[in-house]
Formats: C-alpha cells, structure tokens, sequence
C-alpha cells in the first residue's frame, strides 16, 4: 500500500468513528435526594391601560364596585362632662335705695353707701339697718341663704301697721274695741253696733292727743266724733299711737307712697 492511500484509510476511519460518536444519547444527570422542585410561576395580570382623558362635559370613568364592606368609622371619643360649679355655702346681698347714698348697716358693721353688696354672709337671721337724710332709719330683720338676694330699701313708701287696744266712750257708758292703723287709714273694729268705721286718712277731720285726759279724740269728716281711753288708764299708749299716725299722714300729704 502506498502512503498516499494509508492516508486516505486513516482519514475515513477518523471520520466514521466522529459520526458515530455524536449520534449517541447524552447521559442523564444524576437524581438527587434532596432536590427541591422548582416553583411554579403564575402569569402576571395584564395591567389595565390607561384611559384617553374625556372631553369637557363628559363623565368621569365610574370607580369598579368592591365586593367587600366599607371599613366602619371609628367613633369619636365622648367629649368630657364639665364639673358642675360647687354649690355656694354663703350668702351674698346686694342692698340697694330709692334715696341717694343710703347708708348700709349688717349686724352693726357699715358696708357702705348704696348700692352695695355683702358677700360671703353667712346664714341665718341677720340685722340690717338703713339710713337716709331726711327720712326715718329703716330697720329689718332677715333670713339669709346660701346665693345672691336683692334687697331693696324704699325710704319713699310709708309703711304704717299699728293696733292698740281702746274704749270708747260715750255719753253715756262706753264700748270697748280695737284701733287699727294703716298708711291708707284708720280703722276702729268693735261688737258695738253702729260704733264701728273705716276712714281714709284724708278723711280723718280731727285727730288729737289730750296726755293729761289720757283721751285721743278722732273726728271723721262728716262722720261722729270719738274719744278714745286706754283699758288700763296708760296714756302712752295712746301717745305713741297718735305720733306714729301723723308721721305717716305728713308724709303722705308730701306726695310719698302708701305701701302696698
């Protein structure tokens, strides 16, 4: 054999030996005991496109409905209750005057021109005394109670209630009764028939005080005339009476007011 065919051989050879080689399976990889399967991918949802914006006037895309309930709105806290204001333990006065400058008296302590107001007085039964140039002092007794009062003083309105018991007398005997005086009048009460009367105190025609004859003599206009006694003979009675009554009458022609 020539070398120029023991070439040719060899290269045949190689060639067959190539093809035979790369027809062959691959050999399958070794099965692993602890090989973990791989997970399984699920295909992504197609995002939704974006709308072309509407024209003016046109209506905005309506929101997809959710299954699910709204989420309830937790409620406010409760606003905290104000604390009642504690409840006043004194009492507080506030004392005024139909006269200027009325000068105040508590329980003999001078609190000053009116109006004016005691705070913190506390209470029970209290003392006010109330003066005013040109009229008589104004005494009252009161009851004060835990919060404010108004007192008002009216040193312009006559006040007048006395009664003292009286014999009549007449020409002959007498009558024994009661004599009442307001600041709209005098008033005589008595079982004695016909003895009886009611005046207005313009109707009073004569009223007069004889101390030493211990006799107040009372004449109404066009009316009978009356002598009054005392039961037991005491003229001051009778005195203080006719004192206080004329008081009232000149404050009265004054152009003050009888109290109601």
């Amino acid at each position: 054999m020539t070398r120029r065919a023991l070439i040719l051989v060899t290269t045949l050879a190689l060639a067959a030996g190539i093809a035979c080689s790369s027809n062959a399976p691959a050999p399958e990889p070794a099965a692993s005991a602890d090989r973990t399967p791989a997970p399984v991918l699920k295909p992504r949802a197609a995002e939704p496109k974006a709308e072309a914006p509407k024209p003016n006037g046109a209506p905005a895309p309506r929101k997809p409905k959710s299954d699910a309930a709204p989420a309830p709105t937790p409620a406010a806290p409760a606003a905290p209750e104000p604390e009642a204001p504690a409840a006043p333990t004194g009492g507080t006065l506030r004392i005024t005057a139909d006269v200027p400058n009325a000068q105040v008296f508590l329980d003999r302590v001078f609190l000053g021109a009116a109006p004016v107001t005691a705070n913190d007085v506390k209470p029970g039964n209290h003392r006010l005394n109330v003066s005013a140039e040109g009229y008589d002092g104004i005494a009252e007794s009161i009851d004060v109670e835990p919060g404010p009062r108004d007192v008002m003083i009216r040193f312009k309105e006559v006040k007048l209630n006395l009664a003292i018991d009286v014999v009549h007398k007449h020409r002959m005997g007498s009558c024994k009764g009661r004599l009442v005086a307001t600041a709209t009048g005098l008033r005589y009460d008595t079982t004695e028939k016909g003895d009886a009367f009611t005046a207005g105190m313009n109707d009073l025609e004569q009223f007069e005080i004889d101390y030493l004859e211990k006799n107040l003599k009372v004449k109404i206009r066009k009316g009978k005339q009356f002598n009054f006694t005392d039961p037991d003979g005491n003229a001051d009675k009778l005195f203080v009476f006719h004192r206080d009554v004329e008081k009232a009458r000149a404050r009265l022609k004054k152009g003050d007011a009888p109290a109601q």
